[in-house]
């Protein structure tokens, strides 16, 4: 029997993948539960990226790392659902400003809360101390590999 790569060797990114689904699995299993049904995982791409008093559209495309028409579809799709609206950006009258509605903004409270959540889940099952170790060892490398400024969001 052949032997797969995946048996030989757990990568980097294997093991930072593998806890962010199951994350991302129970965040917006119970995001649903919650009424936020019609939320996707997708979308955490917005939510993740926006900034209490509203980002460009253009940034938060860079921020996601994606193009703007992608980012134009996730919003469009979040304002037609009432969870985002635009308005005139304060500093540029011609450029606009992607804004969290009121249910936008419980959606955000839902999200940090189940975020919260599972993490608090992860802690009963490694351990307080090992968990609070897991937390400040990423916090790290986080620092090691963002850019300048580029501090990340839910």
């Amino acid at each position: 029997m052949a032997t797969t790569f995946p048996d030989r060797q757990r990568t980097l990114g294997s093991l930072l993948r593998l806890p962010y689904q199951a994350l991302q699995s129970a965040v917006y299993g119970a995001l649903a539960e919650r009424g936020f049904d019609d939320i996707r995982a997708a979308h955490s791409a917005v939510f993740r990226h926006i900034d209490a008093d509203g980002t460009r559209l253009t940034v938060l495309a860079e921020r996601a790392g994606m193009t703007k028409q992608s980012m134009a579809y996730l919003v469009d799709a979040l304002a037609q659902a009432g969870y985002l609206t635009t308005a005139a950006d304060p500093h540029d009258g011609r450029a606009r400003r992607v804004l969290l509605t009121r249910r936008g903004d419980q959606a955000m409270t839902a999200l940090l809360e189940l975020s919260a959540d599972f993490e608090q889940q992860l802690a009963a099952r490694l351990g307080a101390a090992r968990m609070k170790r897991l937390r400040t060892l990423l916090e790290e490398l986080a620092g090691v590999v963002e850019p300048a400024g580029a501090a990340d969001t839910p």
